[in-house]
């Protein structure tokens, strides 16, 4: 070998031992932040999963709550995903250890809910019980869509929570509501919540809180399991089932089928969450496709292409006609029984 190419092999071998060194000594999230897509396409395909990290939580030094144990807990229930994100139930988190670990970074939560038409009629249930459950302590701003802004009713709210009001035209289908639902929620955190929002929650108005819900519930990309599904093989998911549809899920796919109507996570995860599904819907639109649950069909797929870092349990997302099940401890946050003949336009 010449002594050029020498010199140029012993450069080359230099570089590789360098960047093993700076490899091995940068954090593993920022590992992962490097090497995650910018700017994915609308559709990922599917040997695509995306799993976000976590930051570190950091406690109080003088925090105290009761000791946790590796070998007893929930057995009556899965706690993790196969791909190792946390299920939250009723027994499988400390409330004062997360409260003090996320009160001391200080984050503000945003809240969506979408008052039209009729549906005007459960708002003041719904703030009136987020007042008494929702992220109690800390700074909450609730922004509410409605083409009936008259109509809003006046709930006194604590300290450090406030409430914004959105003009939006009036729907001749409830499909047209559900459709126009994502765009809102992108537009709303491009132009008002970034950068100073940590996190979001989408949530429905037809529901009241009846329990805690808080910290236990942050997380980058966080879904609820629908409580009519839980329980049900993944053949029974009323996925959209047609392949013309970008909603569609093929048989034999699908890990859970997860809520539309309460999601969040932090703003850059849920913002690319309803970009995409907003053109994923748009486009079937141009095709004269319709998923068969509007943007909870599209939801789903895209929850199952991008796993979400955190999984509800039904607790959080419950439905008051429903008995209540022996593993559902507490209901949190739950659907309120109405007539949809006589609320939906259509």
């Amino acid at each position: 070998m010449t002594l050029p190419r020498v010199k140029i092999a012993s450069g080359l071998l230099l570089l590789a031992v360098l960047v093993g060194v700076l490899y091995k000594h940068i954090p593993q999230s920022y590992r992962f932040a490097l090497c995650k897509e910018k700017e994915p396409p609308a559709d990922r395909s599917a040997d695509v999963v995306t799993i976000t990290t976590e930051i570190p939580l950091r406690t109080a030094k003088q925090l105290q709550y009761k000791q946790p144990s590796v070998v007893s807990g929930r057995t009556d229930v899965a706690t993790v995903t196969p791909w190792l994100a946390p299920v939250v139930w009723e027994g499988t988190f400390e409330p004062e250890l997360l409260d003090g670990v996320y009160r001391q970074k200080n984050v503000s939560i945003a809240v969506t809910v979408f008052a039209v038409g009729k549906y005007i009629r459960f708002l003041k249930d719904f703030l009136e019980t987020a007042e008494q459950h929702f992220f109690v302590g800390f700074k909450v701003h609730v922004y509410v869509f409605t083409d009936r802004p008259a109509e809003l009713p006046k709930v006194e709210m604590a300290a450090g929570r406030q409430l914004t009001v959105h003009p939006v035209p009036a729907a001749k289908r409830w499909q047209e509501i559900s459709a126009r639902r994502m765009e809102m929620i992108q537009r709303l955190i491009e132009e008002t919540l970034l950068p100073g929002t940590d996190f979001i929650f989408c949530l429905d108005v037809d529901s009241k809180f009846h329990g805690r819900w808080g910290a236990e519930s942050l997380g980058s990309l966080v879904a609820v399991v629908h409580p009519g599904y839980y329980k049900t093989e993944r053949g029974g998911f009323p996925y959209e089932r047609r392949p013309a549809s970008r909603a569609y899920m093929a048989p034999g796919l699908g890990d859970f089928y997860y809520c539309g109507g309460a999601f969040g996570g932090d703003l850059h995860e849920v913002r690319l969450l309803a970009k995409t599904c907003r053109e994923n819907f748009e486009a079937d639109a141009k095709e004269g496709i319709e998923a068969a649950w509007q943007e909870e069909s599209h939801l789903n797929r895209y929850m199952w292409l991008n796993k979400p870092s955190k999984v509800l349990s039904p607790e959080f997302l419950w439905q008051d006609f429903k008995p209540r099940e022996r593993e559902i401890h507490v209901v949190r946050f739950s659907g309120v029984v109405k007539n949809y003949a006589e609320i939906r336009p259509n």
